[in-house]
């Protein structure tokens, strides 16, 4: 772990391991972090916040420029280490790492950019001052499926803030974590100020909401864990920033361009081998050019080249783990149940008998009550149900209990109005994939989440407010 500036060995540890998804083999350890590795690294944090938010913000955006060139310089070995333990094909890959260094640089720029406000007085000889402050201690808890991008999320703004973290790696893709806080060595961050405990969510994760020290709680995970830190950060009314995953769905009208829309989608349903909170989990298909519209997906998703992440040519590696894999078989097996027809895919694919691999898989005749359209499934499986009418699309579209992103495909204005503000979403992209921009927001509704990151409202998460009320003599 690291913990107040330097790595700690931790031989007396239970070690959880790290499989690589393609082999199923073995190729890392790591130490289960207790409640005091946790509470050490807590209070190292919120000493060295202490320093840290005194210092200048242009200072403290140096730091971040650094650790964005650092992450350029090892880039390949950033790459092959995220194949390797998530399992995401090696362009894919690299395609991360280019984020990560975008986005230190990005809140980088930020330095200059904090800003407060004078507020007019209803007295005489008053001026108000609003100010924006540090926030504190923040814990971070990461995902596996972007798990670099993901805890640049949690640390970047953050410093730029003035603020101090912990951060929590999911226990599946621990070892870029562990490459990252060697830059953060390098650069020579203040000691205290990132700190790393990994482990179980029901340890580490427990300890880090319930701890008095830290002011704010940023979770990217699922459903079940956000209502765990909820729980956890009662008892001290913790501030918590969630993005819990989504649903989401893509309207396809009849007056679509189709060849663009099926690129769009194919790429929005199988990035990452469809493990991504914001990919278009559901589609729905103007009856005009249903049949059209299937058999070109169909066959677009038929010709992906599956293999081992690290081959050039791979378009879609496994799934992240054993259990990833079971969930969406057995979501998968569901939805036949119910109904729902399988034109491609719907099984498993190991390549010579190994690995977590799973088919793209394109399933009609669902309704809207079924599971498959109900559940995130968080794999490569496309439902794709019919409509008549926009009215029609947009409220089986809005009938979810997450509201991440959505999606409308069409070359009306008029109708892309009207979805964008009938979609009850905190994203809606229109004819493109379903991909978000750093300088955005990406935020959720519903039980996709509380809060959100990116851009200059995702700052804002790692301020608090203060205001001054300031009387002097004329």
């Amino acid at each position: 772990m690291f913990i107040n500036g330097k790595f700690v060995d931790m031989p007396d540890r239970e070690r959880g391991k790290v499989i690589n998804p393609a082999t199923e083999e073995e190729i890392a350890t790591f130490p289960m972090g207790t409640v005091d590795d946790v509470n050490e690294a807590i209070d190292a944090a919120y000493e060295a916040q202490k320093k840290w938010e005194i210092i200048p913000s242009n200072q403290r955006g140096k730091y971040l420029k650094k650790i964005a060139q650092k992450v350029r310089d090892r880039k390949e070995a950033f790459a092959q280490i995220l194949s390797m333990e998530v399992g995401k094909p090696i362009r894919e890959a690299r395609d991360e790492v280019d984020f990560t260094a975008e986005y230190y640089e990005y809140f980088a720029e930020w330095a200059r950019r904090i800003e407060g406000e004078i507020i007019q007085s209803d007295r005489q000889n008053e001026n108000i001052f609003l100010y924006k402050s540090p926030i504190g201690v923040v814990a971070g808890i990461v995902p596996w499926n972007y798990p670099l991008f993901v805890m640049a999320r949690k640390i970047a703004p953050a410093l730029i803030a003035g603020d101090s973290v912990v951060v929590k790696p999911s226990s599946n893709t621990p070892i870029n974590a562990y490459e990252m806080f060697k830059i953060f060595e390098e650069v020579e961050l203040p000691k205290g100020l990132v700190n790393l405990v990994t482990g179980s969510g029901s340890v580490v994760g427990k300890a880090l909401a319930t701890n008095k020290k830290v002011s704010l709680i940023s979770v990217t995970g699922s459903v079940e864990t956000g209502v765990e830190v909820i729980k956890n950060s009662a008892n001290n009314i913790t501030k918590v920033s969630l993005e819990l995953g989504g649903k989401a769905p893509a309207i396809v009208m009849d007056d679509a361009k189709l060849d663009d829309t099926i690129m769009w989608l194919k790429t929005s349903r199988l990035t990452n081998a469809g493990q991504l909170c914001n990919a278009a989990e559901r589609i729905y298909v103007h009856e005009k050019i249903a049949e059209q519209f299937i058999s070109k997906m169909v066959n677009a998703m038929a010709q992906v080249k599956i293999g081992y992440p690290l081959n050039e040519d791979t378009e879609m590696g496994p799934l992240v783990s054993k259990d990833q894999l079971e969930k969406v078989s057995s979501l998968v097996e569901q939805g036949k149940e119910q109904g729902g027809k399988i034109l491609l895919g719907g099984k498993r694919n190991p390549i010579n008998g190994k690995g977590y691999f799973y088919l793209p898989t394109v399933v009609t005749n669902v309704t809207q009550d079924n599971i498959l359209v109900r559940k995130e499934v968080f794999g490569p499986v496309m439902p794709i149900i019919t409509f008549k009418t926009l009215d029609e699309a947009i409220e089986m579209a809005n009938d979810s209990e997450y509201g991440l992103t959505s999606s409308i495909y069409t070359t009306n204005v008029d109708t892309a109005m009207k979805a964008i503000n009938s979609l009850k979403y905190g994203e809606t992209y229109v004819n493109r994939e379903h991909f978000e921009a750093i300088q955005g927001f990406h935020a959720g509704w519903r039980k996709s989440g509380i809060g959100g990151d990116d851009g200059k409202h995702g700052l804002e998460e790692f301020l608090k407010t203060r205001v001054v009320y300031f009387d002097y003599k004329a």
